[in-house]
């Protein structure tokens, strides 16, 4: 399979068709990029779902220790981690048949990318979603 035809696809309909985000690696600073991005996808109308053990609440959402732990459909799985924590991350992922698996600037796990779409579900990888969002929207 080739991974990088199979990725990055479809990201204006990804975005159009989504309202549930989960954000794994949410930080609850202002300054941190993955406060930043959530924050600029909540004003734009996405429920952001915090998915980070460290914290009760981020962005005034209830945060979850896992995946595992959401009890609502995801849309969009937002990976702001680092690329060697991502897979076990989809592994989770792959369980709640998100619509796509979004993996931030410089996250790149080629493995975890496949994982994915064998389970049928969207990658895009190494692409910020607000720089996005912002481009189409």
């Amino acid at each position: 399979m080739d991974i990088q035809k199979k990725i990055n696809i479809n990201i204006r309909k990804i975005l159009e068709q989504s309202r549930y985000i989960a954000v794994a690696g949410l930080s609850d600073s202002p300054i941190k990029p993955s406060n930043q991005v959530s924050r600029y996808m909540q004003d734009m109308g996405y429920r952001i779902i915090p998915v980070n053990p460290k914290y009760d609440h981020i962005l005034g959402e209830k945060c979850y220790t896992d995946l595992r732990s959401v009890p609502v459909a995801i849309d969009i799985v937002n990976i702001f981690r680092n690329p060697d924590h991502v897979y076990p991350i989809v592994e989770q992922a792959v369980a709640l048949r998100p619509r796509a698996i979004w993996m931030q600037s410089g996250v790149i796990n080629e493995s975890a990318a496949r994982l994915a779409i064998e389970h049928g579900i969207d990658v895009i990888m190494d692409r910020c979603i607000m720089i996005e969002h912002l481009r189409y929207f």
